[in-house]
């Protein structure tokens, strides 16, 4: 639960502040949140080895000691970097000058000090990565070394389902903690052109260190009754001689038990070429890969899906798609543990319980197909104004006077149902407040005549803070189906590790699940939101370009071409998956009971040694 709640909730939801605070890209940020896997990744395959044989509880609070020290070092930065301060608001109407425009010049050869802070965030991330890799493969192991064989996937399930309560957890916790002023006080300022922070104000950051600090004490309580449990649980050598092995028959089980490999490092070679040779578990961890690719790609992009198809807030995005994914997710996984465990399936029955709960998945995700909504009028994009200026321009002759800047987004709804990029862009020079204290925006030179008519108390207001209502009506739809497959794209995330554990020696499990997991981020979960981004900016007809004529992110989307991406992307994954795992089903063979070890084997021990 912590750590999910830390890598996959706290840092995720405080990225955007962290960039805002020490003056980073979204390139930069991108490092800080890969720093975790590219730990994960040189680790995994040797404390996974190492590890297999040694005290798994104690190498457990080994990791919560690295869980703690890479959530404190994660928040060090807002102790050294001095007090936030957030300087003059910016105004955000159109402000008629002749030097408007001269008042804004491009400073691409500043460099802040803050952004030194990089390389902590990153060693941080490095020593979380440290701390979960251990639990990841060991803790799992350690869980299947204790249960019946038929239990194990009741037990692994529950344990995946709460790594998923984390992020959710983090992702409520730290949202709320960003309404607190990232210096808890905030500071009173005696010049009157100063105007105070609130939680609408562009300048307002949030106190995003807070859940860190938190989880630091937590979890470095859990270190000492890790320390306390025994090598083995009471009652774990009966469950171990009851066990039948489902080892897939290519001789490996014989070979490790031959040549007693796994007790030295001279050993690792030819344990990871076992592992690699073994075609049953190289189809499931690359259909698990695939998986994670979808997986990590959609928890990244949902949100922006939802607040770009159907019109919403981030914030209400943000929420919509955790409560999606997140509850999903965690049914899917106890659900699937369930049923393997109730009618005690044995590995070939699971890999076709797999093949099943995928193809579900597949046809599910065409729902793309039917909720994609067509893109609301944007003046300069996709609309002239009011048949002046040009496309793909946003100054026209009604706001060429004002000096707009197009690194502010604040987008307005037209009372003529057009989107505006900001009042400025509207030609809006004077606001007023209404009993909500929320602008109400008039004398708009951009915006046209309404398109009904409205009634005499709203025939000021020429513009409304907010985009304009979307037309699309799909998204209850939409959420449903969605939910029905992340229920069955999880549910084979418990079976295929059940799988893994059964097609290996008992010696290499651990190792097994190291193996998979350096795949599953090489392959899934750090190209995921890659492919996805890229996928995405394919979408894009309206850029963020600064003063410097940086691109940056973008503001608007083409609706349509987006659901199409999507939708090939998940679908190809789907189909990837499908394809491995029914090759996992048509290369395993049941153990031959004492089969000895063969000639083809002894000579690649041989060889390789």
């Amino acid at each position: 639960i912590f750590v999910g709640a830390v890598v996959n909730g706290l840092v995720n939801i405080s990225i955007s502040t962290i960039e805002k605070r020490y003056e980073l890209n979204s390139s930069l940020t991108g490092l800080i949140s890969a720093s975790y896997d590219i730990s994960f990744c040189m680790l995994s395959l040797f404390v996974s080895f190492f590890g297999e044989r040694g005290h798994k509880p104690r190498w457990l609070a080994f990791s919560a000691f690295m869980i703690g020290l890479g959530s404190l070092i994660f928040c060090l930065p807002h102790f050294g970097s001095g007090k936030y301060q957030y300087g003059d608001k910016l105004e955000d109407t159109c402000q008629i000058s002749e030097t408007t425009s001269t008042n804004v010049t491009c400073n691409a050869n500043t460099k802040s000090s803050e952004q030194n802070y990089l390389y902590v965030f990153m060693l941080g991330q490095l020593l979380l990565g440290v701390g979960g890799t251990p639990l990841f493969t060991l803790g799992t192991a350690f869980i299947d070394d204790s249960v019946p064989k038929h239990k194990s996937s009741v037990y692994i399930g529950i344990g995946y389902a709460m790594s998923l309560l984390g992020p959710a957890i983090g992702y409520v916790v730290g949202g709320q903690l960003l309404n607190v002023y990232i210096d808890i006080h905030i500071p009173e300022r005696q010049d009157t052109t100063y105007m105070k922070v609130d939680h609408d104000d562009p300048r307002w950051l949030g106190a995003w260190w807070i859940g860190f600090l938190a989880c630091f004490f937590s979890i470095w309580l859990l270190i000492i009754p890790f320390s306390m449990f025994p090598k083995h649980l009471p009652g774990t050598a009966k469950v171990q001689a009851e066990k039948v092995s489902e080892t897939h028959d290519d001789g490996s089980e014989a070979l490790v038990q031959t040549k007693n490999i796994g007790k030295s490092f001279k050993d690792f070679p030819v344990a990871l070429l076992i592992l690699l040779r073994n075609p049953v578990l190289m189809s499931l961890i690359i259909a698990s890969s695939s998986e994670a690719l979808v997986a990590t790609g959609f928890a990244t992009f949902l949100p922006k899906f939802i607040e770009n198809q159907f019109g919403k807030t981030s914030s209400f995005s943000a929420t919509l798609g955790g409560l999606v994914l997140v509850p999903a997710a965690a049914i899917g996984q106890v659900i699937s543990g369930f049923l393997v465990s109730k009618y005690k399936m044995d590995l070939k029955s699971i890999i076709k319980f797999m093949i099943s709960t995928c193809s579900v998945a597949l046809l599910l995700n065409t729902v793309y197909l039917f909720v994609e909504c067509t893109s609301e009028p944007f003046a300069g994009v996709s609309e002239t104004y009011n048949g002046t200026g040009m496309l793909q321009n946003l100054t026209a002759p009604c706001n060429a006077k004002c000096g707009c800047l197009r690194s502010m987004y604040y987008p307005v709804c037209g009372r003529d149902g057009v989107q505006y990029f900001s009042p400025c862009f509207a030609g809006c020079t004077s606001y007023f407040l209404d009993n909500n204290q929320t602008k109400m925006y008039y004398n708009c030179s951009c915006v046209g005549k309404p398109k009904r008519e409205s009634g005499s108390e709203d025939l000021l207001i020429d513009a409304i803070p907010g985009k304009c209502a979307t037309q699309c009506k799909f998204l209850s739809f939409f959420l449903t189906t969605f939910f029905l497959a992340v229920v069955f794209t999880f549910m084979a995330v418990t079976p295929t590790t059940v799988a893994i554990l059964r097609c290996v020696p008992d010696k290499q499990r651990s190792f097994a699940l190291g193996v998979q997991l350096v795949f599953l981020r090489l392959l899934g979960t750090i190209p995921g939101p890659i492919l996805f981004g890229v996928s995405i900016d394919n979408s894009c007809t309206l850029w963020d370009i600064d003063e410097c004529e940086t691109k940056g992110a973008c503001w608007i989307y083409d609706n349509k071409r987006m659901a199409y991406l999507l939708l090939g992307m998940s679908a190809a994954c789907k189909i990837i998956t499908i394809i491995f795992v029914v090759l996992a089903v048509y290369f395993y063979k049941p153990p031959a009971s004492n089969k000895a070890l063969t000639q083809q084997d002894a000579e690649m021990v041989s060889a390789v040694n």
